[in-house]
């Protein structure tokens, strides 16, 4: 993992610098901006692999920045920012970032943070045999899915393809095109509510019941990620 360019988004050239020359250290390439106009410049002229952008940019809401980046295009993002409340980490994940640090941060901490960000949008190589998560399984050679007990859980084809493709890609952000080209084969319309559909139906199924959805989360104005672990199992 040493051919990455990461771009490194805030209005303190102070925190720039501190990550610019840590990331350095890492082998990485290092770009800069620090605002909207700027960031999607930099998007516009390079090739950029993960973004890590402040929640605040001068007046600009950093929130507002990150929808529309996911909007644009599905690229990891990490948010830094001195908010360290836990509604403010929740509203960040909610608009689409990877992950999310708090200021003060070590750079070690950064430098980790992007790596498993990474190695969740790149997969593994190898194909697993069966996914473990939460309190159930599902059997990729078999196509089922079944509770930890035996019990089954009784899913019908397009949720079984629709939770191989969360499992597969636990912690990463799936947009609705993505969704879509993978149940259907075609690109998702504004139109389209089935996605939403499979995703609740799914829900009921696998989630226990409860205010707010612990496995499959919605990111807003974007799509949805599996937040839950997924332990993989070759046979």
């Amino acid at each position: 993992m040493s051919e990455i360019t990461v771009l490194v988004v805030d209005d303190e050239p102070a925190v720039r610098e501190t990550l610019r020359s840590g990331l350095i250290m890492e082998g990485w390439t290092v770009l800069e901006a620090w605002d909207r106009e700027t960031l999607f410049e930099q998007l516009r002229d390079h090739e950029v692999d993960v973004v890590t952008l402040d929640l605040n940019l001068g007046e600009e809401d950093g929130l507002g920045i990150a929808v529309d980046l996911r909007n644009e295009r599905n690229i990891p993002v990490l948010m830094i920012s001195g908010r360290n409340q836990p509604f403010d980490r929740v509203q960040g994940l909610e608009s689409g970032a990877d992950d999310y640090i708090v200021k003060p941060f070590l750079i070690r901490e950064v430098v980790l943070r992007i790596r498993r960000t990474l190695e969740r949008y790149r997969g593994p190589v190898q194909s697993p045999a069966k996914l473990q998560f939460d309190h159930s399984e599902l059997d990729l050679e078999h196509r089922v899915a079944r509770h930890l007990d035996g019990t089954p859980l009784e899913l019908t084809g397009m949720e079984l393809k629709l939770l191989e493709l969360f499992l597969l890609h636990p912690g990463r952000v799936l947009t609705r095109d993505e969704i879509s080209n993978a149940l259907y084969d075609r690109d998702w319309s504004p139109y389209d509510r089935s996605i939403d559909g499979h995703v609740a139906r799914l829900r009921r199924k696998i989630e226990v019941p409860g205010d707010e959805p612990m496995l499959i989360r919605s990111v807003r104005g974007v799509g949805y990620v599996f937040s839950g672990d997924v332990t993989r199992y070759s046979g």
